[in-house]
């Protein structure tokens, strides 16, 4: 923030280039509504993703499957209402955009018109490429995702680490490069090992984003609600818990029904 105007200045894609030239790591967290965005958003974050996983941490499912476009386009909304200075990155959910690239287009031109999001996020490389020079032409960000992808997982069968293999940590570094020739302003890197994301990282320009990737990537990335400890389930060896919030609001959530129950709340000075 200027300290003469007091004007906040927008995070873009060119910011986050510039950033990696730099050498300045890009913070990148989860969102999914609006307070939690304006809270984020407020810390500083640099890049705010309204991500598929919204199914798992807010919808409850197994997967990211089942969401869909228009419950990812009212979570999109949500966030960029709450935003001031971040980037907003929104998943293209499975389904809409792996048919061919017109129904690729169309989804992402839904994104963008009907939340104001700033880009968007697909799963894949050289498969999804012509759908990403479609929607690129039309004057959208997108931003790339490769290693594990949690929208193929029934393909892949487990959630373990990717391209551990030689074949297809070869075929990663490809579609990397596809990827980045394609025009993608920035990738992310999930679940793979921490040699081969520093060797992506470093053959590219544009900024590489690591979740389970190892530290010579370009930023991180966490699902909001992991960091936060508000999900205890998933204890991946890459998540570091900034809180326990679950805890805190079993806590605070215990004490306010025994507080009711007692008649302890409302007290004398919270009436009117």
């Amino acid at each position: 923030m200027s300290a003469s105007t007091g004007e906040i200045k927008k995070v873009t894609t060119h910011k986050l280039r510039e950033m990696k030239q730099n050498g300045e790591k890009i913070s990148m967290l989860t969102a999914y509504d609006f307070s939690m965005a304006k809270l984020v958003d407020r810390a500083g974050i640099d890049v705010i993703l309204v991500g598929d996983s919204a199914s798992n941490v807010m919808a409850g499912h197994e997967t990211t499957l089942p969401i869909t476009l228009d419950q990812m386009i009212y979570h999109a909304g949500s966030v960029i209402r709450a935003v001031d200075r971040a980037l907003v990155v929104v998943d293209l959910p499975f389904g809409s955009y792996q048919g061919n690239s017109k129904e690729a287009l169309n989804s992402a031109i839904r994104v963008m018109k009907e939340t104001g999001a700033h880009a968007v996020k697909m799963e894949g490389g050289s498969e999804i490429a012509e759908s990403i020079e479609r929607i690129l032409k039309a004057g959208i960000p997108v931003m790339g995702h490769l290693g594990l992808t949690p929208q193929s997982i029934y393909k892949f069968g487990t959630y373990t680490v990717r391209a551990k293999e030689e074949a297809e940590a070869q075929k990663l570094k490809e579609d990397a490069k596809i990827l980045e020739e394609a025009g993608c302003f920035s990738i992310v890197l999930e679940k793979i090992p921490a040699h081969l994301a520093r060797e992506v990282s470093q053959s590219l320009e544009i900024p590489v984003i690591g979740i389970g990737a190892g530290d010579g990537v370009d930023g991180q990335v966490l699902v909001l609600h992991d960091m936060l400890g508000i999900t205890t389930e998933f204890k991946p060896r890459f998540l570091r818990r900034y809180l326990e919030l679950g805890a805190e609001i079993d806590r605070a959530v215990k004490q306010y029904v025994a507080d009711v129950k007692s008649g302890d709340f409302p007290n004398a000075g919270e009436q009117y």
